[in-house]
Parts: structure tokens; C-alpha cells; sequence
């Protein structure tokens, strides 16, 4: 079965919420443009050699830590739309007696990211509610088995669908009045350590999880160890501090005090750490007290102690477009499976042959970052490899209209559509391309797949070359951000090939020189050809065979060889 890319197929089927009406004219396309640079980093390392003791009061004081946490994400989701300044300092005062000033802030400021985070998040189930019932009106108010367009879908095949659909509407309906009277009213649903997780506990066979298993999951997702980062303080940080050595310590709440084994109410971990990744730029931020901002978390599945260690980077100045492009683009199509590229100069040529970076998104979510870094890992090295210093990719955002409604019964399609991480990828391209000096460029992913392969699939097709539908669309997208057009050079008519009424003979003589045209050759040692004025007869040739050869000296007698 032949998959068309997903960028294309998405953005025909309405995806990006512009230009998806019924209208079959082309929409206005958007320019290219450079994807700025990540705006921070993110390193991971895990916390080895802990004793008893060690992991007991990081079970403590993360238990205490993220009791407080709930207790002000109920006081902030209360508040709702009335919050303002004054109401966070309000909050931030009364937890500092039941922890410290830092780490009240840092909680404080993770309650308002997650409310922010919910709120965003009820806004697009609004949105997709509001497209679903939408796209319901409309399929209901026309004939029973109308055929559709190519852009807008036609009326339900029979009776009986349609009245399941109408009643569909009506939960909706309902559904989208709760939903928007929840967002003017500020209410937002959160659920500290996940809504699967919270589901999971009434489904434990099939999850195959005891309840001790869970309780564990569910109590490591809902601790509380994060601190933010301070310039100017003794390595960037006061709650919790490494140092240069790998030293590990933790400013203890208040009511754990009595648990320190350091100075200053500090408890410090048995164990060292070192980071593998950008371990140098943190080895130089904490030499000069820059601010860092540490995570530790348990993954009780493996009984594993984790630290990420994260900074901001300072905004570097965005590489011109026409820079970027200046030795050339790589184009890449990605698809469910695998991300087809081709190498573009800068005339917007192919050159070489396509490459495919294949990668397997099932499994596990771990299995599949991993997938998705080792394919990404392979497309900048060959970039590297080419001289290239620009890749091109489509400007995807699936955030918008993800509904049945919309798709109808494309059940293959809607799971296809839902398991691409095209945020995760964007996101990865985007810091591992500016860790290696290599700029992104976004365009427009309209007509692509489409377009691609009407023009150059199959001018660039050969015996020995099969190319696809995604290999000519990876062609597109490098033209259409070097702005070029999609369209291959169209072919001049053939009276403007050469002179309308035959080749340039007439001009000249055939032994003029320079004469455009076919010369003819004249007689020589190497040619059989003769003057016109001579004779076609054996005589002007000489004989190949051996007996047609003629000697070179005259028959004599013998009679008149001998002598007296």
C-alpha cells in the first residue's frame, strides 16, 4: 500500500485550520522562513551509588514538597481568572514557613505553569469540539448519499447513520456549551501526576500492574524536587546544589531539618554525578555561578534515581534566509516510517541520489525518542557530510481539527494523524541542528506531495532508480524554501529549438568552418568516400582479397631467365 506524505495528506484533509473551506481554488502560500534557535537546554544523568538513607529522605522531603504543591494548585485553580500578583505573593507567604523562600517560589511558579498548561489545553478541546460539531451540521443538512468533493465531505450513506450522527450532535452540542462556559469561567481540569495514571488504578489487570506497583508510580509522579536556578549564587543554585565534583547537596524543608548532615539545615547525597552530554557547558556555568535549575525524580520501574540539569541559552541572532541557503538545502519529507530527503545546490537542482532515514514509532515512548534521535542523528551528519548547511522541512502544526467527525470512517488515517510526534520532532531537529551549526528552515507544506510528484517523479524515475511519491515531495519543499518554483522548466516548443524551417544548412558552405550543421567529410586515407565525378568502377579501388591483389613487378618468361 502506498502511503502519500502525511504533511500533504494532513494539510488536504483540513488539518491546519486555514484555507480548509470548500473552496477548490489555491490559497495563498506562506513565506519560508528560519526556525529560530532553542531557547534552552535540558541534560539528564542518573544518581548512582545512593544508600538506604539517602533515598529515604529524598522520598521524604520530595513527599512534603509535593504535598504543598497540591495544596497551592487547588488554591491557584480556585482562583481562576481573579488571580493576579498580589494573590501569588499571598501563596508564596504561606508556604514559606512549611519549606523555605526558594523552594515556595519554585513551587509557586510550577502551580502557574501547569495552570497555563491546562488552560491551553482546554482552549484546543474547545476548538476541536467547536470543528466536530461544525463538520456534523453540515454533512447532516445534506442528502443521503451526496458524494463529496475533494475538500469538503459529502452526506451520510444511509438512514441509519444519519441518525446516530444527529444524535451525536446533540452530545456535543452539550458537551461544547460545558466546555465554554468552563473557559469564561476560568476552570480548568488538573490532575497532579497524569489523568492515564489516575485512570490506570481502576484498570490494573489490564494493565497489568498490582496495586502496590501503582501506588508507587503514583506517589513517585506527584513528589516535588525541583528547584530554579539563581545567577551569582555558589553554583547556581542554593536548593539544590552540585558542584564541580559531582557533590549532590539539597537544602532540607523546615520540618525535615533534623534530617541534615551538613551544615545550613543541608543534606549532602552519598553518590556522585557526572554529565556525559554538554558536560563541559556545565562544568563552565557552575564555575561562574551561573544559574542552573536541577529536577531529581524516581522511575520506580526500574528503581532508578534521576537529575536533569537545565539552563537558558542566550537568543542568538537569526541567520538570514539567503546565508542559510548559501551552499545549498536538503529537503526532507517526513512520513510515518521514515524521513525521505534529497540534496538541492543552489540553483535548486537534485544532485546525487535520495537517502531515507527510516525510524519506528511503536513501542514505548522512550523507544521511540530514541528512534526519532538516531534518524535525526544520521540526517545531520549526512548534511555535514554534503556541505549543506540549511534543511528544509514543513511547517506542520496537528493541533487543530483531529476529529472524526472531519475524517469520517479513515480510522487508519486518524491513528496515523494522532501517534506523529511532530512536536517532539520539530523540537529535536530544531537543538540537535544548532548543536552541530546547521539552520531549519519551515515552508509551507500546501501541495507538496502533490505537486512534487506531477513534476519530478517521474522526470527523475530510470531503471535504475525508483523514485516516490515522498522523494519528489522532499524536491518540493527545498525548492519552496529557496523560492523557487515547484514546477520543473517547461519545455520551449520545438520550432524554437532550432530554425522553424529546418537546420541551419542554407547558412553556409559545407567546408565553411564554424557552420552550424552536419559537415561532410571529405576523402582520405580512412574513407571510402569519392569526388562525384568519379567513375564507380573496381578499377579505381584496390582489391582486399588475395587473389584480386596485383603484384608489384612484371611477369617474365622462364624461357628468357636462362642463359648460355
Amino acid at each position: 500500500m502506498v502511503l502519500v506524505g502525511w504533511g500533504e495528506q494532513v494539510f488536504r484533509a483540513g488539518l491546519k485550520g486555514r484555507g480548509c473551506g470548500v473552496d477548490e481554488g489555491l490559497r495563498e502560500l506562506a513565506a519560508p522562513f528560519v526556525v529560530p534557535d532553542p531557547s534552552g537546554v535540558a541534560i539528564r544523568t542518573r544518581l548512582k551509588q545512593l544508600t538506604a538513607v539517602d533515598e529515604e529522605v529524598l522520598r521524604r522531603v520530595g513527599a512534603h514538597l509535593g504535598t504543598l504543591a497540591s495544596g497551592d494548585l487547588k488554591a491557584r485553580c480556585h482562583d481562576g481568572l481573579a488571580h493576579d500578583a498580589e494573590a501569588w505573593a499571598t501563596r508564596k507567604r504561606e508556604l514559606t514557613p512549611l519549606s523555605s523562600a526558594r523552594w515556595a517560589g519554585a513551587i509557586t511558579r510550577a502551580t502557574h505553569e501547569q495552570w497555563a498548561l491546562a488552560r491551553r489545553c482546554a482552549l484546543a478541546h474547545l476548538q476541536s469540539l467547536q470543528a466536530g460539531v461544525h463538520a456534523l451540521r453540515h454533512r447532516l443538512s445534506l442528502p443521503l448519499g451526496q458524494k463529496g468533493s475533494k475538500r469538503a465531505p459529502g452526506g451520510y450513506r444511509s438512514r441509519r447513520e444519519w441518525h446516530a450522527k444527529a444524535r451525536r450532535l446533540r452530545v456535543l452540542e452539550d458537551r461544547l456549551a460545558r466546555e465554554r462556559a468552563a473557559w469564561q469561567a476560568g476552570r480548568v481540569h488538573v490532575v497532579r501526576g497524569g489523568k492515564r495514571l489516575a485512570r490506570m488504578r481502576h484498570q490494573l489487570p489490564a494493565a497489568q500492574l498490582t496495586e502496590l506497583q501503582w501506588r508507587a508510580r503514583w506517589e513517585a509522579a506527584r513528589w516535588f524536587l525541583r528547584a530554579d536556578g539563581e545567577s551569582g549564587k555558589r553554583y547556581g543554585n542554593e536548593t539544590i546544589r552540585i558542584g564541580p565534583d559531582g557533590e549532590v547537596s539539597i537544602r532540607l524543608p523546615a520540618p525535615l531539618a533534623g534530617l541534615a548532615n551538613a551544615p545550613h539545615g543541608r543534606y549532602v547525597l552519598t553518590g556522585r554525578v557526572r554529565f556525559a552530554h554538554r558536560g563541559t557547558e556545565w562544568a563552565d556555568r557552575v564555575a561562574v555561578n551561573r544559574a542552573i535549575a536541577y529536577r531529581i525524580h524516581h522511575d520506580p520501574v526500574r528503581g532508578r534515581w534521576y537529575v536533569t540539569a537545565s539552563w537558558q541559552t542566550p537568543a542568538s541572532p537569526a541567520v538570514p534566509l539567503a546565508a542559510a541557503l548559501g551552499h545549498g538545502v536538503i529537503g526532507v519529507d517526513t512520513n510515518a516510517d521514515h524521513l525521505a530527503t534529497w540534496r538541492l545546490d543552489v540553483h535548486g537542482n537534485p544532485t546525487g541520489n535520495p537517502r531515507r532515514f527510516p525510524y519506528d514509532l511503536s513501542g514505548t515512548t522512550g523507544h521511540r525518542d530514541a528512534q526519532l534521535r538516531h534518524a535525526l542523528t544520521r540526517l545531520l551528519h549526512w548534511a555535514r557530510t554534503c556541505g549543506v548547511r540549511a534543511i528544509a522541512v514543513e511547517d506542520l502544526d496537528f493541533t487543530a481539527e483531529k476529529t472524526r467527525e472531519k475524517h469520517g470512517g479513515r480510522k487508519q488515517f486518524r491513528r496515523l494523524v494522532s501517534g506523529l510526534p511532530t512536536g517532539r520532532l520539530r523540537a529535536r531537529l530544531t537543538s540537535m541542528a544548532d548543536a552541530m551549526g546547521l539552520t531549519v528552515v519551515a515552508v509551507d507544506p500546501a501541495y507538496t506531495s502533490k505537486w512534487g510528484a506531477q513534476h519530478w517523479q517521474k522526470p527523475l524515475t530510470s531503471k535504475n532508480r525508483r523514485i516516490t511519491r515522498h522523494d519528489a515531495a522532499s524536491i518540493a519543499i527545498g525548492r519552496r524554501a529557496q523560492g523557487h518554483p515547484l514546477r520543473r522548466r517547461t519545455t520551449p516548443p520545438r520550432a524554437h529549438r532550432s530554425d522553424v524551417h529546418g537546420h541551419r544548412i542554407v547558412q553556409a558552405g559545407g567546408d565553411a568552418p564554424g557552420r552550424e550543421g552536419p559537415r561532410r567529410r571529405l576523402p582520405g586515407p580512412r574513407t571510402r568516400s569519392v569526388p562525384p565525378d568519379a567513375e564507380r568502377t573496381r578499377a579505381t579501388r584496390t582489391p582486399t582479397t588475395v587473389r584480386g591483389v596485383r603484384g608489384e613487378q612484371e611477369w617474365v618468361p622462364d624461357s628468357l631467365l636462362l642463359t648460355d
